[in-house]
């Protein structure tokens, strides 16, 4: 395809009959009441995060699994921040490229290298990878949103070393569906 090269993604260059037809998909599914479904079996939706997956605990990625993405889906992308950090949104974690067959992120993958070629951006810890929950003591309650984005694309082309916030802005290009895990996390 002309034009949707590697930098592609970067440059936002999308092949518009690519969007539609992610789009029109999206639109068919929801009429049907579709829906795709992120969860975890370490906390529930609006629950709290254990603290095994925060800076006071042992600091890993939670396991994550999903469902019901769209036909078309070609990758995924997972992020999480905090939208209630004092500076404004703190980013903790994103992996992209995920394959399409895959359904799940496992306990402390993150940690593990992340075999199966899967990328991961560079948080606001400035370091690749996760970094848990950790908010200032006494500020109180924070989100954690973790966000499941299906893609219309395989691979969004991004540089080496891409910040979460750039993973996020380039995969919004190609989004097809979203879905939103979150929990609470306070520091006393």
């Amino acid at each position: 395809m002309a034009g949707a090269g590697p930098t592609a993604a970067i440059k936002g260059e999308i092949d518009s009959s690519e969007r539609e037809a992610c789009y029109t998909r999206v639109s068919a599914n929801f009429a049907k009441e579709w829906r795709m479904r992120l969860a975890s079996p370490a906390f529930s939706d609006g629950g709290v995060i254990p603290r095994r997956f925060t800076c006071d605990g042992e600091d890993v990625s939670p396991p994550l699994q999903w469902r019901g993405a769209p036909a078309g889906t070609r990758s995924f992308v997972v992020l999480c921040d905090d939208p209630d950090a004092p500076a404004g949104v703190w980013r903790h974690w994103a992996v992209y490229d995920i394959p399409s067959a895959t359904w799940e992120l496992e306990e402390s993958v993150a940690a593990a290298g992340l075999t199966c070629d899967l990328k991961q951006g560079i948080n606001d810890f400035n370091r690749p990878g996760y970094g848990g929950p950790c908010p200032p003591r006494h500020h109180g309650v924070h989100r954690y949103h973790f966000r499941l984005l299906a893609l219309s694309c395989a691979e969004l082309g991004l540089p080496e070393t891409p910040t979460c916030k750039e993973v996020e802005l380039a995969a919004r290009k190609h989004a097809c569906a979203e879905a939103t895990l979150v929990a609470r996390y306070e520091r006393r």
